[in-house]
């Protein structure tokens, strides 16, 4: 599978489906930039800013944040526990079908 389901719950609440690509490396924060989503991704994919917070609202099980990404996390004031920083987050078919909220500017 060269190809996954991504959506994104819009602030309106519409749900846009976008198509990304598997067997580029990219992390969810790269296509959602890529995609044209209003994320900042100031350290670059890091994990040293959070200002590419998502919430997975839905979808398939991921990991465990690293300890520096559950540090980041844990500072932000509108971090909940669907919180999660997409640039720790690479686009595979294990995460085919999540759904994803930006977050809104901290």
């Amino acid at each position: 599978m060269d190809e996954i389901k991504v959506t994104v719950v819009e602030p309106s609440g519409e749900r846009t489906e976008l198509t990304a690509p598997t067997d580029m490396g990219l992390s969810l924060m790269e296509f959602l930039k890529a995609s044209e989503y209003p994320i900042q991704a100031t350290c670059g994919g890091m994990a040293l800013c959070a200002t590419c917070h998502v919430e997975v609202l839905d979808g398939p099980e991921l990991r465990e944040p690293s300890d520096d990404e559950a540090y980041m996390l844990e500072s932000l004031p509108t971090s909940t526990s669907r919180s999660r920083l997409s640039c720790q987050i690479k686009l595979s078919e294990e995460i085919d079908g999540i759904v994803v909220r930006i977050a809104a500017e901290d």
